[in-house]
C-alpha cells in the first residue's frame, strides 16, 4: 500500500501545469516573433515527439508537442528529393478553388497540455480565423507555407509546459515497476 501512496503523491505533484493561460492571448503584430521549423525530436520511449520551431536568429525555440502521425507527415513533407503523397493536398486544392488563403498562424493559448494557434484566413466572407490545437494543424500549416508566429511570453510558457511534460514522463517511466506491481494486486 505504501508503493501506491508514493505513486499517487508523485502523480499529483506532476499533473499540475502551472501558468496555463485562462484565455486566448492578446497580442500586437509588432510583438510577434516569426518561427520556422528547425527539427523534430523523436524518442523511442513513450514520450510524444516535439516539433521545434526557431526564430530566424535561432535565439528563441518553441517546442510544439505533436502526435507521431503529425511528426511523420512533417518529416515526409520536408524531403525535397521526391514529391511524397500528403494528406493535405486535398485541403490545399479545396482552399485554392474557393480562393481562401491562410495568411498566418499565431500561437494564442495553452489549455492543459495542449497549445492552440489561430490561423488567420483571407478570401472567406464569413470566417476570418480558426482556432485549432497545434498538434492537429502544424503539418498543414507547414504544407501550405503559412507563416507561424508566437509572442515571447507564449514561447517561455511553452518551454515550462514542455519541462513539466518531460518531468511527468520521466516520473512515470521511473515508477513503471510500481504501476505493474499495483496493477497485478488488483487482478
Amino acid at each position: 500500500m505504501s508503493d501506491f501512496t508514493d505513486l499517487n503523491s508523485i502523480l499529483k505533484s506532476q499533473l499540475f501545469f502551472s501558468n496555463a493561460s485562462a484565455e486566448e492571448e492578446v497580442f500586437h503584430q509588432k510583438d510577434l516573433i516569426q518561427l520556422v521549423p528547425f527539427g523534430i525530436s523523436l524518442t523511442s520511449d513513450m514520450a510524444r515527439p516535439f516539433l521545434l520551431l526557431k526564430d530566424k536568429d535561432q535565439i528563441h525555440t518553441l517546442p510544439v508537442a505533436v502526435s507521431p502521425l503529425e511528426a511523420g507527415i512533417t518529416l515526409g513533407q520536408n524531403h525535397n528529393q521526391s514529391l511524397l503523397a500528403t494528406p493535405h493536398r486535398f485541403t490545399q486544392y479545396l482552399l485554392e478553388s474557393l480562393s481562401i488563403k491562410a495568411v498566418q498562424a499565431v500561437f494564442v493559448e495553452i489549455k492543459g497540455v495542449h497549445q492552440y494557434l489561430r490561423i488567420y484566413l483571407s478570401g472567406h466572407a464569413g470566417v476570418n480565423s480558426l482556432k485549432m490545437r497545434a498538434d492537429e494543424a502544424m503539418s498543414l500549416c507547414l504544407h501550405l507555407g503559412v507563416p507561424i508566429f508566437a509572442t515571447l511570453p507564449f514561447i517561455n510558457q511553452s518551454k515550462l509546459l514542455n519541462a513539466q511534460i518531460d518531468g511527468l514522463t520521466e516520473g512515470l517511466l521511473k515508477n513503471q515497476k510500481i504501476l505493474t506491481k499495483n496493477h497485478s494486486q488488483f487482478h
